[in-house]
């Protein structure tokens, strides 16, 4: 049994072939699973551990361990990263290597998945703001990566759109402060992989004839930009226009970005304030939602639940004449809306389906239905009608 470090209340892997290099596991191994994965420079394989799956990476020797620690930085960070488990230091022989054990990302979709299935064309665009929002989640963190591509990228749905997960951090640097050049160089490189990525696919006759190859990733580096740019703005205001500083910080949490700290400095010209807002995390409707009722879901798809919470709360608050608490709005929409819903979702397409993703589907097609309709729908007939027109194909979708 190598040596290493696994965190508490995970297998201790003890029962892997560890004697073999990871390319001969098939043979020794009965654990191992087939899953789709991008190109990787290194030897991968997944195991599967009473249900749960685990990645494990072999690596040159000593590096597993500093992924390891880059990885738990980022997770402590709250970065959209998979879940460092664990690593070893291998010694077979004359073979010294590492490996790196990371939880598996359940329910995600590895690029090639986006530009190779019809089904899921409809998620290509929203790809490229998903990346672009990763690399500003990092850098506002002071993490340089230094190697983002697709390969090196999972996703998951989030309310129709995407949420990128950094798979790889072997070149990750973090910084006390970011200098800028770090970030530009970040984005040659992203630049330079995510092309190369399409390339390879195209060289192989995998990519649709409308996605092009050579400037995806100068559009995802203008949609960063533009992220950036509105995120760490800073803004003169008046002295009579306090409340520009809540309108700052009401944008930049629709933007799904919790706010940390407000700065307020003298601009030297009269009354004049210079307004800098620092953001924390992109978490904030998730957060939000899960202290008001336990789900966890998405960001996004946070948000959108939250939005039909604040709905409900109007229109309790006008039905009963007096201010209607935000928690018992939340409390009523989890008992009388969202659990019905799902527990029906749930009978149709079983426990591993993504409930919250099926959710935010249903009330799309319920806004579909009562537009048609002329009048609000409900979300019990919203509900059926999806599931007979969309059931099986959302199913399908939720397989990857």
């Amino acid at each position: 049994m190598p040596e290493g470090f696994i965190r508490p209340a995970y297998p201790d892997f003890s029962d892997l072939p560890w004697s073999k290099p990871l390319q001969e596991w098939s043979d020794y191994c009965a654990r191992l699973e087939d899953l789709p994965r991008g190109l990787s420079r290194h030897p991968v394989v997944f195991v599967n551990y009473d249900g749960k799956t685990f990645a494990v990476k072999e690596l040159q020797p000593g590096l597993a361990e500093k992924e390891y620690f880059l990885l738990d930085e980022m997770e402590a960070r709250r970065l959209p990263v998979v879940t460092p488990v664990g690593y070893f230091d291998i010694s077979s022989g004359e073979r010294r290597s590492s490996a790196l054990i990371t939880r598996y990302l359940d329910r995600s979709l590895p690029y090639r998945s986006l530009f190779m299935s019809n089904s899921l064309i409809r998620y290509r665009a929203a790809l490229l703001d998903a990346i672009a929002g990763l690399l500003v989640q990092l850098h506002l963190a002071e993490i340089y990566w230094g190697d983002c591509s697709l390969s090196n990228t999972l996703f998951r749905r989030d309310a129709g759109a995407l949420q990128a997960y950094l798979v790889d951090a072997e070149t990750a640097v973090t910084y006390n402060a970011i200098p800028a050049a770090q970030r530009f160089d970040d984005l040659l490189v992203m630049e330079e992989n995510v092309d190369g990525d399409l390339a390879d696919l195209s060289a192989l006759n995998l990519l649709a004839e409308d996605v092009p190859v050579s400037d995806t990733g100068a559009t995802i580096r203008l949609r960063y930009q533009r992220l950036w740019e509105e995120i760490t703005r800073e803004d003169t205001i008046n002295a009579g226009e306090r409340y520009r500083i809540q309108e700052r910080i009401r944008a930049l949490n629709d933007l799904g970005f919790s706010v940390g700290e407000v700065e307020l400095t003298e601009t030297g010209a009269g009354e004049q304030l210079r307004l800098r807002v620092m953001v924390s995390d992109r978490n904030f409707h998730h957060d939000q939602l899960h202290s008001l009722t336990g789900i966890d879901a998405q960001e996004r798809q946070a948000r959108t639940m939250m939005n039909e919470i604040q709905e409900l709360k109007a229109t309790l608050s006008s039905q009963f004449n007096r201010s209607t608490p935000l928690s018992a709005a939340a409390y009523h929409w989890l008992e009388q809306v969202y659990r019905p819903v799902v527990e029906r979702l749930r009978q149709a397409g079983g426990p591993d389906k993504d409930l919250s993703e099926q959710y935010c589907e249903v009330l799309e097609h319920k806004w579909y239905l009562s537009e048609r309709a002329k009048h609000d729908v409900g979300h019990q007939i919203a509900t059926e009608d999806y599931l007979l027109h969309f059931g099986e194909k959302a199913a399908l979708e939720s397989e990857g």
